[in-house]
């Protein structure tokens, strides 16, 4: 009888997750612009912090472009710095 392979837990999970695709790349934006209130407020936690890459699945030239909008956006107040209920 041949010996059965032995996989390991974290080889059977790896095969089952999908790796998250960049909405911008699939969508084939030029450029992110910070005007566009509803899309950015998508990779924003409710603690109105900046999402990472490995949550959002964006890859990382657009991660770079998303962060600077989101920064614009806040500046040119947009888009809050903190959440609403810790406002005083």
């Amino acid at each position: 009888m041949p010996p059965v392979k032995s996989r390991k837990r974290d080889d059977f999970y790896r095969d089952r997750r999908r790796r998250k695709v960049c909405t911008f790349c699939a969508d084939k934006t030029a450029e992110i612009d910070y005007k566009e209130v509803n899309r950015l407020r998508r990779f924003l936690s409710e603690r109105a912090k900046i999402e990472p890459r490995r949550k959002t699945g964006t890859c990382a030239g657009h991660q770079r472009e998303l962060s600077v909008a989101l920064k614009r956006a806040r500046h040119v107040a947009l888009l809050p710095y903190a959440p609403q209920h810790l406002r005083p």
